[in-house]
């Protein structure tokens, strides 16, 4: 090979050069700004505190398993599919707090909120075109978030689209959606109790028989999971004696007495509405393997579920608004005759039947203040034939 000329030379040590001045730089600078950041965030969500119990200071007493009488149904899983899909949320660690997006979805007037339960934001939306958000300053280890969209102001069962998804707030400091330490087959250990309040639930969803109270830490609200000798639960309620490896059942009058308190091992499933769920049936049957006892007593242990109303608030809700009585609309002659004309100040009951505008409707859910054929009001209201007084 012939000898490099000058100018070569020259080239290859200013090259040489310059690889050792980039090395030295990252060396000097460390790692890029994005994986410092992440970095960052990472330190900060192995630093938070561990989640706390939403209702400090509460102990429950001791309770035993007691004698159990089967429920007379197995509860199916609730279908929420038919109410307008969840909205999305993001949200990063920063600062020791939470700063967590809602993704808009059409036609919602605001937005709750929750962490493992607890309310933490609401979003009053009035086609503002900045971000919504709401911020978490007391963000905690592994914490499960929670949304839901209003399309009115009620505060109703009617007046919820879906629930969302659990989203977890993982060890990187970035919110996502899934059950964490909770996924699809996961089996816990569980003592199985048992409350007939009707009403609204925490999450503002009515209590039926499915839905279910848990300690959101635990299984987060918006997962399905089954329990042997009752059939599919979904969480979206809590209670002040349920927590940690308790679950209360919903169901009805004596039943729920006649449940007392039970040993269960759940089964955390898929949501079987999703798409590719497949046909919801429940994989708990109504007899399971504890013996049954036709004389079990009611127990005095079987612990209360919360209200709505005993849910801790980081932000005050709107009251709801009230509307005048509607009268209803002459139709022809050859429709149905009207039922009783809906009123605005009346809490009808599941089966009740009304007219509203010309049309008869009969109630699915119980409710005060929902109009009949209004949008928001689908959960409530199935309409069956025009009417004419």
């Amino acid at each position: 090979m012939p000898p490099l000329t000058t100018r070569a030379r020259l080239w290859f040590a200013a090259m040489a050069a310059a690889a050792v001045v980039v090395a030295l730089s990252s060396l000097l600078l460390g790692p890029p700004a994005s994986a410092d950041a992440s970095v960052a965030r990472a330190d900060a969500a192995s630093s938070l505190p561990a989640c706390p119990f939403w209702a400090s200071g509460i102990t429950p007493p001791p309770r035993t398993v007691t004698p159990w009488v089967p429920p007379l149904q197995t509860a199916s899983a609730v279908d929420f599919s038919s109410r307008p899909a969840a909205p999305t949320i993001s949200g990063t660690l920063t600062n020791g707090q939470v700063t967590i997006t809602v993704n808009p979805v059409p036609n919602a007037v605001a937005y709750k909120v929750w962490r493992d339960g607890v309310d933490v934001g609401y979003i009053s939306y009035w086609g503002q075109t900045g971000p919504l958000t709401v911020t978490d300053t007391s963000p905690c280890q592994g914490a499960y978030y929670d949304v839901v969209a209003m399309y009115d102001t009620s505060n109703s069962d009617a007046s919820l689209g879906q629930l969302s998804v659990p989203y977890w707030l993982g060890a990187d400091g970035t919110l996502a959606p899934g059950a964490g330490d909770v996924a699809v087959g996961t089996q816990i250990s569980m003592m199985v109790t048992s409350y007939d309040n009707t009403g609204q639930t925490a999450s503002g969803l009515n209590a039926q028989l499915g839905v279910c109270a848990t300690d959101p830490r635990v299984i987060p609200w918006g997962t399905y999971f089954t329990i042997p000798g009752y059939g599919t639960c979904y969480a979206a309620d809590l209670g002040t004696w349920i927590q940690n490896d308790t679950v209360d059942v919903w169901l009805p009058g004596d039943q729920a007495n006649n449940w007392g308190v039970q040993d269960r091992t759940v089964t955390v499933i898929a949501d079987p509405y999703a798409s590719g769920g497949g046909s919801p049936s429940p994989s708990a049957s109504a007899s399971a393997s504890a013996s049954a006892s036709a004389s079990a007593t009611p127990s005095p242990s079987v612990s209360p579920s919360v209200s709505a109303s005993a849910s801790p608030s980081a932000s005050a809700s709107p009251s709801a608004s009230t509307s005048p009585t509607p009268t209803p609309s002459p139709t022809s002659s050859g429709a149905a005759t009207c039922s009783p004309a809906w009123d605005a100040s009346t809490t009808y009951q599941t089966g009740a039947a009304v007219s509203y505008n010309g049309e008869n409707y009969t109630a699915t859910y119980l409710s005060t203040d929902a109009v009949p054929g209004a949008p928001t009001s689908w959960a409530v209201w199935k309409a069956d034939t025009p009417c004419s007084s």
